[in-house]
């Protein structure tokens, strides 16, 4: 039976609300940092996503790009994944990440979703099995990732299916 990999990944630290329209909102010098530090704590923990979820915001496809670059540079000649930039992960909550997961393909081992708080957190805590969860609720800060496994088809995804494995939080 296949393993899949979900990594959950809250964007970097983004500019403060202003003018601009939210959509818009910019990484800050930090927050491009820390995304490079997202892509190469990956690369040490060998994670490595066949596809990408991304919200279509500037701060998000900001952090995806610092870690596809901390990727390649740590990377061995691999296969650049395949990237989505769905508008669900702007716009929508929890219920639009499951349906989305629940689209891949089983031939995809591993998944990295770049998206948004609350959002990505409350997947993250509800992905846990209730015989494995603390009851601690633990929100992601920026550049913070979850990492969640299980075996199974990805249509099989739904609340309590993805033990956590580990959570981090990348600082450059």
């Amino acid at each position: 039976m296949t393993i899949r990999t979900l990594v959950l990944l809250r964007h970097a630290k983004a500019e403060t609300p202003g003018d601009d329209p939210d959509f818009a909102r910019k990484l800050t010098t930090r927050g491009e940092n820390d995304a490079d530090a997202a892509g190469a704590w990956l690369a040490d923990e060998r994670i490595h996503p066949d596809l990408v979820f991304c919200s279509p915001a500037a701060r998000t496809r900001q952090t995806w790009q610092g870690v596809s670059i901390a990727l390649a540079q740590a990377g061995k000649g691999g296969v650049s994944p395949e990237v989505r930039y769905e508008k669900g992960l702007y716009a929508g909550g929890r219920t639009e990440v499951f349906d989305l997961l629940r689209t891949v393909p089983d031939t995809v081992h591993t998944v990295l979703v770049v998206g948004h708080n609350p959002t990505v957190s409350e997947v993250s805590i509800l992905l846990v099995p209730d015989a494995e969860w603390d009851g601690q609720e633990v929100e992601l800060r920026t550049a913070g990732l979850a990492v969640h496994r299980a075996k199974g088809p990805w249509a099989q995804t739904e609340r309590g299916s993805m033990s956590l494995i580990e959570r981090h939080t990348a600082r450059g």
